[in-house]
This record gives structure tokens, sequence and C-alpha cells, in this order.
């Protein structure tokens, strides 16, 4: 383990120690960065999804809120754009678009185009639902963040990419 003494030690660190002791021979670098990022992400997920909660929405909800919202004006996707974005199935996109439609946040009709087709659009109260929310997620992420300076900010947002691209 390359860790300059002194440093703070965090559950991965005793792990690391662990597992060198009866497995010297393993690298368990990838038990420092991916097991951090593992760690993190299950400990920010609480706090995320609460912020969703607040708003009357879950993560997946949210998440086709936001999705429509970045696509821009007029906010109208196909349902198979919406799914390949979000990385679900056809059914669970079903599932919250009724959902979401029941509550008047999105629309769907049919596609001028093709009738056979659909299109989920954001209407106005979904539009305003999904603005505040990110802003709010955007905030607590910030929050977060704000242990780092902006310079280790960026180093870190230029390693992860550097990582995402690799395992894409």
């Amino acid at each position: 383990m390359s860790r300059q003494s002194g440093e703070p030690q965090d559950g991965i660190d005793a792990r690391r120690q662990q597992w060198a002791a009866e497995l010297p021979d393993v690298d368990t670098r990838g038990m420092a960065i991916i097991g951090r990022m593992r760690w993190l992400t299950m400990q920010l997920r609480p706090g995320i999804e609460a912020i969703f909660t607040e708003h009357g929405l879950d993560a997946g909800e949210f998440d086709v809120l936001a999705t429509l919202l970045r696509a821009g004006t007029p906010y109208t996707l196909r349902p198979t754009e919406l799914y390949q974005w979000l990385m679900i199935s056809s059914g669970g996109l079903t599932a919250r678009l009724k959902r979401l439609e029941d509550a008047g946040m999105v629309k769907r009709s049919s596609a001028p185009d093709d009738a056979r087709s659909l299109l989920v659009a954001l209407t106005a109260k979904g539009k305003k639902l999904a603005e505040r929310a990110f802003r709010d997620d955007m905030a607590h992420e910030a929050k977060v963040l704000s242990a780092l300076t902006k310079a280790e900010q960026a180093q870190l947002e230029a390693l992860l990419r550097k990582l995402a691209l690799a395992v894409e």
C-alpha cells in the first residue's frame, strides 16, 4: 500500500491492511479506488434520494424528468430515446411514465410523423419540478465536494473521466 504515514485512515485502508497480512502478494489498489467509489456512492445515495423525495419523486422518476429537461426545447423524446438514455428496460420506463403522467409531469402523445409512435413531453409542471429538484441536488453535491479544493475537484473529475472512458 502506498500511503503517506500520518494520513488519516478510513475503513478501506483497514481492509487493505487485513488483506496485506493475509495475501501480501495481491495488489489491492482496485479496492483503494473502486472500493471507495462504491462506498461513497452507497453513503451519498440516501441523501440524494431524500432530495427527490422532498420533491415528491423517486430517483427513477427524477431521471425521466431530468432527461427530458436536458434534451432541450421542446423537452420531448420518444420512449426508445428515453430508455436508452436512462439505461433501463422499456417495461421499467412504462411504469415510470404512467406515474409521471398521472401526476401531470409528462404528457404522452402520438408522433406527428408516425401515429404508431409515441412522444413523451415534459409539461410545464414537470419542467418546474425537475429544475427545482436538480438545483437542490447540485447544491447538495457541491456541499459534499467542498471537502476538496477546486483544483482537487478538477483533478478528480479528469481522472474519473479517464477511467470511465477506459471502461466504456
